[in-house]
């Protein structure tokens, strides 16, 4: 079995390459990719991305968007003034009234609109997604993923999952029961 090293020093090379950058070998399926770990190794995938994207910033002329999708959520609700709110609702009512009350300010079309209005000015080559795992049960990451579709076009997305991705479905944490999303495919083995 591979280390999740080994599958970490892989990913400069994936993500650079013609066949990645032009989705090359795809046939019509949209570019998503999926980089799958073990949960407990959150920190050590953080430091390596910041040390690719950084590497990649040093010796290439790509442009690479990073979204942190908590960030993102919490971004969201302090632009509508929601986010103190929240924040006491879940205190007073608890979290399944808090997660049923985000439903809307949260909802994953307004969520992919927001993630993508970072990058107006700048056009990107690539889009990397982090966060996922703490953005959860605020965002589910297969909901995000088909509402971006339509938006990205040609640009190739890399979700960082901690959890399983078997290529046909999404394991959050790898204990989560599992989501059907089969349009994506596995980054590195």
């Amino acid at each position: 079995m591979t280390s999740l090293q080994m599958r970490l020093d892989r990913i400069r090379d994936r993500v650079t390459s013609e066949e990645f950058l032009h989705g090359r070998g795809l046939g019509n399926d949209v570019p998503f990719y999926a980089f799958d770990y073990p949960s407990a190794s959150e920190e050590q995938v953080n430091n390596h991305i910041e040390w690719l994207l950084d590497d990649l910033s040093r010796k290439t002329a790509l442009h690479v968007g990073v979204v942190n999708m908590l960030e993102l959520a919490v971004d969201q609700l302090k632009k509508r003034d929601l986010y103190t709110k929240a924040l006491t609702m879940e205190r007073s009512k608890g979290v399944a009234a808090l997660l049923s009350a985000l439903k809307g300010p949260l909802e994953p079309g307004k969520m992919a609109a927001a993630l993508l209005d970072k990058f107006d000015a700048k056009p990107i080559d690539m889009l990397f997604l982090t966060g996922v795992g703490p953005a959860y049960p605020l965002i589910r990451t297969h909901s995000l993923l088909n509402n971006l579709q339509p938006l990205l076009g040609s640009v190739p997305l890399v979700l960082f999952f901690p959890g399983r991705f078997s290529g046909q479905s999404l394991q959050l944490f790898g204990d989560m029961q599992e989501t059907p999303y089969y349009r994506a495919f596995r980054l590195v083995d």
